[in-house]
């Protein structure tokens, strides 16, 4: 495929018909079957939206989940969930999550999402390619390391690196099963970076008794271990994010902490950066990306609806490009629409205007 101008990041605001299903199944009041037949109605109907927006990468919006990474961990032997327990505390607001933990050992089986890609894929059509977008390794990582699941985790991982081995091998077969279905762009969604830079960050992993350096050593390792292996053919992207939950955030502070590793170090061909306001700090870290990376700034916010205007964004570009050539550049809202089933505070169509003004600031400019 030619070169990717613009993108999104892939998930999209839920529409009613598809909340509504979703609760009637979770009451019983549906099946499976009803539940799917509405799922993917809404998917052929976003597609063909995504289409009309001229995106060349297609997604099912991230409509088979409720969140953005923990359903995805739920397809994975030894891991357990409930819905008690696993609020996280955003900027004002508190995360309506559920608790993920072990039971045992991480195994990789055979992944519910790939049927679920399986059904984006047969939506291609001439230019346009599907892709499918997965938490991090890193993310289950820290998901299994946060203090609510250290002792859970430990039970079965008296170490780290033996947890980091067993997820990149659990991840490397998945990525395998995403391959045979015939995909060939696979994004990380990645929080893990954008949680550990600022003043805010270091205050906190100091008070779990980390050492930052060798919490970066090992998000590090843990992605790359995964990426082992993989086919010559298969582009592996990563979006990296400081939180997006209801349109709050969860941390803050700029990548010059983390520039040295995710940027020069992780072994993917993109880097999709939030850098929609003040808190992503400067484009200055961007000089430590390595030069067999593209990078896709996240210069739209999908957190508000009020449209960006035109010319500060494209000047912006402009001086991203003082560290990375234009030609390695493209341009994408910071982050997913809805990263969650609840969705950030704007309307479908606000929605598609922000997608409208990233198409065309991109074509002016690239």
């Amino acid at each position: 495929m030619s070169r990717i101008k613009f993108d999104v990041v892939g998930s999209f605001l839920r529409p009613q018909a598809l909340k509504t299903a979703r609760a009637e199944y979770d009451a019983g009041k549906i099946s499976k079957e009803e539940f799917d037949k509405v799922k993917n109605a809404a998917v052929i109907d976003l597609v063909e939206k995504q289409k009309a927006a001229g995106l060349k990468y297609i997604t099912d919006g991230e409509f088979n989940r409720r969140f953005w990474h923990l359903d995805f961990f739920w397809g994975f032997d030894g891991i357990e969930h409930k819905k008690d327990g696993g609020g996280v505390q955003f900027a004002g607001e508190v995360a309506d999550l559920e608790a993920t933990y072990l039971v045992g050992k991480l195994k990789a089986k055979a992944h519910p999402f790939v049927e679920d890609y399986k059904f984006v894929k047969s939506l291609e059509s001439d230019g346009v390619q599907a892709k499918q977008t997965i938490p991090s390794p890193a993310q289950l990582f820290q998901q299994l390391n946060v203090p609510s699941n250290f002792e859970s985790t430990r039970k079965f991982y008296p170490t780290n690196d033996e947890l980091i081995e067993d997820i990149g091998k659990a991840y490397q077969e998945v990525l395998k099963q995403f391959y045979d279905a015939g995909c060939r762009v696979i994004q990380f969604d990645d929080c893990t970076w954008g949680a550990i830079v600022g003043d805010a960050a270091a205050h906190r992993y100091k008070s779990l008794g980390l050492e930052l350096k060798e919490v970066k050593e090992q998000l590090l390792k843990v992605n790359n271990l995964a990426l082992e292996n993989k086919p010559a053919d298969l582009i592996v992207n990563t979006h990296i994010c400081r939180g997006n939950y209801h349109s709050t955030y969860f941390t803050s502070g700029p990548y010059d902490g983390v520039a040295g590793y995710v940027f020069a170090k992780e072994n993917v061909d993109s880097l999709y950066l939030e850098y929609d306001d003040e808190r992503s700090g400067s484009f200055a870290p961007l000089a430590h990306v390595s030069e067999d990376k593209k990078v896709v700034l996240g210069l739209i916010t999908s957190k508000s609806p009020e449209l960006e205007d035109k010319a500060t964004v494209i000047a912006r570009i402009k001086e991203a490009s003082k560290y990375i050539p234009l030609e390695r550049l493209s341009l994408s809202p910071q982050c997913g629409f809805a990263s969650c089933e609840v969705g950030n505070k704007l309307t479908e169509e606000e929605q598609w205007a922000k997608i409208r003004l990233v198409k065309e600031i991109a074509e002016e400019i690239f």
